[in-house]
């Protein structure tokens, strides 16, 4: 039997896409707000000779989404993977600025300055 008063599946997809397309727009403000704040705790390290790889706050921050992914039915593998990569890029941005690379750091402040 065919509901006439069922939605147009073209309709609610579209509608669901633009929900997703939201939620990306606020996890990719976070990722840049991240790096921001891995550039704050890159000069702090530099100018208190503190170094960048710093495995126990490696180890505490994927405990931490291996429990978020625990408590709300995530996989843990795919947390694991993606704090991964968030981790990786830290390290290479702290690298690159704690290195003295002018040309990085004023890629982050010109990042931080063009928040919308």
């Amino acid at each position: 039997m065919n509901d006439n008063h069922a939605p147009d599946p073209e309709v609610e997809l579209a509608r669901l896409r633009a929900e997703l397309d939201h939620v990306d727009g606020r996890l990719l403000d976070d990722v840049r707000d991240r790096l921001n704040i891995i550039a704050r705790i890159a000069d702090l390290k530099q100018r208190h000779a503190i170094p960048v790889l710093q495995p126990a706050r490696m180890q505490q921050v994927h405990e931490r989404a291996a429990n978020y992914a625990h408590r709300h039915g995530l996989s843990i593998e795919f947390l694991h993977d993606l704090y991964a990569l968030l981790i990786d890029e830290a390290c290479r941005v702290e690298d690159l600025l704690v290195d003295g690379d002018p040309p990085a750091r004023q890629r982050l402040a010109d990042v931080g300055e063009n928040r919308s």
